[in-house]
């Protein structure tokens, strides 16, 4: 039975809901504030490493672990948002990434600095799942869109602040500050939060212990084994990991289907639009978030940039999908999803074509022009995709639809690293391929040639995922919304 506070504004009220500029102002601002975390930790890591001591191969667990709890943890959370309200989850999740942020630039040794990303990426997994059900929540299905676009305005303008503060501060100030400066912003936004974030419903539910059991250990076995594998290859124990994990795949989901509050509604898939469009959410992050690892082992290992200026490269691919955001969100609203969703992903096709004719002395000129193909599609698919899929939720299932959301596109952002580093590591040893990617090594010669060849035929994997996103986007037809029920 559903709980409301008396300030809620429910979402089948007519009029404009007065608190959708909070929840704009809020959900963009969190969306940044990852995005910028993420980038700039890229571009700090030869610098930890060095400074802290460590390997290679451990520092680069900061950023495996922030997509391995975020992957595992974002259902959970959204869930948790429909039970205890999404304004509460969102805000302390806000609370929670801010203390790991002080924790990590705090970190005496690599170890500590790895766990307190893992905090931060519980902060971020709330953040991401219930930010999509705030929306679907506060905003009528005919301004949804143009909400969802401010998703891509936030992500691709943190992405650049990212890329443009990253080395400005890791090199004149230090990279503990890379994570300080996320504070005095999370204390403001956790401040607004609690002022301006509207109540929200939540619902008596039973907490599903064997469903969330089998499914985080299912997707944590699946996910370390595979990042393991990545980084040393086939052994005994990744293999034990991958079998494990996969072993817990028909005990989840023969306790999904019998359970009456399940962590997960399965039967939820059967519906076409619903089912096609998480899918294609997935493939898309897996082909498309691949293809930017891909072009960063390129500009560094094979035409010596620096990481610094390898990501300015593409700041004009990420500073168009910022701006193509709301404008195309708006469009969905007029126009629908479908079509808006199935361009843009064959837009961001065409780029990564454009990418696999790179040679070695490609006229590097041509990586902004090409960028901004693929951030337009970015523009366009993010927030008609989303759109598409909040579509298909009710009150009751806002949270756990935008976690489910977010789920796969962070197992999806998470194997496409792994799609990445395996594939182009064909031809060289797998703490190379690293050692390019951090762009603390450049490769030269034959060997060079050859890293390209491996490149190359990723780039053409990532095309046939992307391909088959773009299928399956269209395939799902043009859908109609759930009616809301009255309470």
């Amino acid at each position: 039975m559903a709980r409301v506070s008396p300030a809620t504004v429910p979402p089948s009220a007519p009029g404009r809901d007065p608190h959708e500029n909070a929840v704009l102002l809020l959900t963009t601002l969190g969306t940044l504030m990852v995005a910028v975390d993420s980038t700039i930790v890229i571009l700090a890591i030869p610098t930890m490493a060095r400074e802290l001591n460590s390997p290679l191969s451990s520092i680069i667990w900061t950023v495996l672990i922030y997509l391995l709890v975020t992957a595992a943890l974002t259902t959970q959370a959204g869930r948790l948002g429909d039970t205890v309200g999404r304004s509460r989850a969102y805000n302390s999740g806000f609370a929670i990434f801010t203390v790991g942020s002080a924790l990590s630039g705090f970190a005496p040794t690599t170890t500590f600095l790895i766990a307190a990303r893992a905090i931060q990426a519980i902060g971020g997994s709330l953040m991401f799942a219930n930010a999509g059900a705030l929306i679907a929540a506060v905003f009528p299905p005919e301004r949804r869109g143009r909400a969802f676009g401010f998703f891509v305005f936030g992500y691709s303008l943190g992405a650049i602040l990212g890329i443009l503060l990253g080395g400005v501060i890791t090199t004149e100030v230090g990279w503990r500050y890379i994570f300080f400066i996320n504070i005095p912003i999370g204390l403001v936004a956790i401040a607004l939060g609690l002022r301006t974030l509207p109540p929200t419903e939540t619902h008596r539910v039973r907490f599903d212990l064997p469903g969330f059991l089998t499914f985080s250990g299912m997707l944590t076995l699946l996910c370390y084994g595979l990042i393991e594998l990545s980084i040393f290859g086939v052994t005994i124990g990744n293999l034990a990991y991958l079998v494990v994990g996969a072993a817990l795949l028909p005990a989840f989901l023969y306790t999904e289907l019998r359970v009456t509050d399940p962590l997960l509604d399965l039967r939820q898939l059967k519906n076409r639009l619903l089912g096609f469009s998480l899918v294609a959410g997935l493939l898309q992050a897996l082909g498309y978030l691949a293809v930017i690892f891909l072009l960063t082992m390129y500009l560094q290992g094979l035409r010596g940039l620096s990481p610094l200026n390898a990501s300015l490269l593409l700041v004009p691919g990420y500073l168009l999908g910022a701006l193509a955001g709301p404008v195309m969100g708006r469009q969905v609203d007029r126009l629908g999803a479908r079509l808006l969703a199935t361009l843009g992903i064959l837009a961001m096709a065409g780029a990564v074509v454009a990418y696999s004719q790179l040679t070695l002395t490609t006229w590097l000129g041509w990586i902004p022009v090409i960028s901004l193909i693929g951030g337009m599609g970015s523009g366009m698919f993010y927030p008609a995709n989303s759109t598409a899929i909040m579509s298909q939720a009710t009150p009751r299932t806002f949270g756990t639809i935008s976690g489910l959301r977010a789920t796969l596109a962070n197992i999806g952002t998470l194997l496409s690293f792994v799609l990445a580093i395996t594939i182009a590591s064909t031809s060289v040893p797998r703490y190379v391929t690293y050692e390019v990617f951090l762009g603390t090594t450049n490769l030269v010669g034959g060997i060079g040639s050859e890293f390209l060849t491996g490149i190359r035929a990723a780039f053409y994997g990532s095309i046939v995922i992307l391909l088959l996103a773009a299928a399956l986007s269209w395939s799902r037809g043009k859908g109609t919304p759930r009616p809301v029920p009255a309470s």
